[in-house]
């Protein structure tokens, strides 16, 4: 896990606006001074944010969770972004507000011109008056309850530091109201604000604001919260492989983790023979399979059930077919092979009147890459993992273990161009490329969890304590509700937790409804003191700056020191790590 560090703000070193430069040089007594004036502008993000500026909001857009007691966030993806604008309440103010409208508060949103707002002067020469804005008008009342007061606003934006960089968050400061929907809209409030708070303007009318981002959800259902979803996961646990269906024979296979499907022999004819693809339930016994020149010969006959086997085959034909595809890469491989040939036949140059060229032998670093993609089976199409819908049901995890033959039979497919003839398969066998499958362990995961929540992290372990975890081969999306994980070595046990960024701010429950209570945190790790149940302000809003001095009283920190890191510290909440401990594999079948 990567190390978490808050920080109050980032402050950019020019604010957006126009600047000038003047330069005055004294050249000599005679001549006197010569000055030159030079003009820019610092053009930020004004009207609208770049999708890629986003990298991450809570509640999940379209979430059904139990969310009411969080305090919904949006994550940006340049540090300094709340910053770059003035609030008009004073030096330091973000100028980003993040709104919760609940049911029937959803504003409606328009585009209006640029021009026609009162509020938002055109920058030129980057804007002008025609420039789309998006707009939500919002009532009067309804926004003077949620818009935060002045003292609010230094803690609801703040900055994260990880591994991966930093990055911005803007924190509403309303609870989402239970058993409906709720929209969040991040606003504009460049020069809306004065020393005294928001300003609602003249006349009685809705209250137009400017809207960077969006997105809904429900509060709805506590089993659609990340712990709620992952621990669901474990009630369907099973090994990866279909049902019995009550003949012997077919469950012999079955057992083994076989799928029976449809089969095109070389010839023309059509049968039902059966498959298992590389992800199997526990360790396998057995040689790889031979260097070959055809799929047909890693083709398995089983006498007794008058039914081929065709896992191997199909995983070597499916290799070479991806080779194909790749015609750079397939064409370097054919020449190295060549000049693996031109090598093997040259005679001791010792003897030779004139130098000898050199012929390079190196292996070309793009079939390198692509074997070693494949080893980790990266680029192999999701039909020939879970073949079977029923193997990987709705909220389900399955556990599996790699099958190294299988692997080593789609490696020797992808390296197998140029290979014509018997003496062609015995230089691959003497000289094959240095990839090898892996040892390997994984989960996988179908659930709605995977799209919810994008940025989860995986991790592995041998035993069943969290002593060091197993290397991560792969961790990608396979669709959109399907992940798959892959360890180097045998996992005994697996957790699901969340990124820094995706951790979600909260409050808990008060002694009675419509009141709000916090327990926090100490630097040591234990449990610090509780806050008393609290109040709710007008529409369910969080008191903050309130909140924050009592946190201050409580761990004795002086006020002027505890700012949005420290409050950012108090009310994030990190427990939402899922373990699942693996049964013991079976022995090799």
């Amino acid at each position: 896990m990567s190390e978490l560090t808050f920080l109050s703000d980032i402050v950019p070193g020019l604010e957006s606006g126009d600047y000038t430069v003047v330069l005055t040089q004294d050249v000599d007594l005679n001549t006197g001074s010569w000055t030159t004036t030079r003009t820019f502008q610092v053009a930020g993000e004004r009207f609208t944010l770049a999708p890629d500026l986003i990298g991450a909001v809570f509640p999940p857009a379209g979430s059904l969770g139990d969310h009411a007691l969080v305090l919904p966030h949006l994550v940006l993806n340049r540090a300094t972004l709340p910053w770059e604008r003035e609030s008009g309440a004073g030096p330091g103010l973000p100028w980003l507000v993040l709104l919760v409208f609940s049911g029937d508060e959803q504003p409606a949103q328009r585009t209006a011109a640029l021009g026609t707002l009162p509020f938002a002067a055109p920058e030129p020469p980057h804007q002008s008056a025609d420039d789309p804005v998006n707009v939500i008008d919002v009532p009067r009342d309804l926004l003077a309850g949620l818009m935060p007061p002045v003292a609010d606003l230094p803690y609801l934006a703040h900055v994260r530091r990880t591994g991966d960089g930093d990055r911005a968050v803007v924190m509403s400061r309303r609870l989402p109201a239970a058993g409906t929907s709720s929209t969040a809209h991040l606003v504009s409030v460049e020069g809306r604000y004065d020393a005294s708070g928001f300003v609602l303007g003249d006349g009685d009318g809705p209250v137009p604001l400017v809207t960077l981002a969006s997105w809904t959800f429900a509060c709805d259902d506590d089993a659609q919260t990340f712990a709620g979803l992952a621990a669901a996961l474990a009630g369907e646990g099973s090994p990866f492989r279909l049902p019995d269906s009550g003949d012997p024979g077919a469950d012999a296979f079955l057992a083994q983790g076989q799928v029976p499907v449809r089969h095109r022999l070389r010839q023309g004819g059509r049968t039902v023979s059966w498959y298992r693809g590389p992800l199997v339930t526990g360790a396998l016994s057995g040689d790889p399979p031979p260097v070959v020149r055809t799929s047909d010969r890693l083709l398995r006959y089983h006498p007794d059930a008058g039914m081929f086997e065709t896992g191997y085959a199909a995983a070597w034909q499916l290799g070479r077919l991806i080779t194909l595809q790749h015609t750079a890469t397939a064409t370097a491989l054919y020449g190295w092979k060549r000049r693996r040939a031109q090598l093997s036949k040259r005679t001791d140059p010792a003897g030779h009147p004139l130098a000898v060229a050199p012929i390079d032998d190196t292996p070309p670093a793009g079939a390198l890459a692509l074997l070693q993609d494949l080893a980790v089976l990266r680029g192999v199409p999701l039909r020939y993992l879970i073949p079977d819908e029923r193997l990987l049901p709705v909220e389900t995890v399955r556990f599996f273990q790699l099958d190294r033959s299988w692997v080593a039979a789609l490696l020797d497919g992808a390296s197998s161009v140029g290979r014509i003839t018997a003496a062609d398969a015995e230089a691959d066998q003497a000289s094959p490329l240095p990839v090898e499958p892996p040892e390997a362990s994984g989960a996988l995961i179908r659930s709605e969890l995977v799209s919810g929540y994008p940025d989860l992290l995986v991790e592995a372990y041998a035993t069943d304590a969290a002593d060091q975890p197993l290397p991560l081969l792969r961790a990608e999306r396979l669709a959109p509700t399907i992940m798959v994980c892959l360890f180097e070595g045998v996992m005994s046990r697996f957790d699901l937790c969340r990124r820094p960024e995706s951790q979600h701010f909260a409050v808990e429950a008060g002694r009675v409804p419509g009141e709000y209570a916090k327990t926090l945190r100490t630097g040591t790790g234990d449990p610090g003191p509780s806050l008393p149940s609290r109040p709710l302000g007008p529409r369910s809003t969080i008191p903050v700056a309130a909140l924050a001095a009592e946190m201050a009283t409580a761990l004795a920190d002086p006020a002027d020191t505890f700012g949005s890191a420290q409050f950012a510290r108090q009310m994030i909440e990190t427990a939402d790590r899922v373990t699942y401990l693996r049964a013991a594999p079976p022995p090799p079948s």
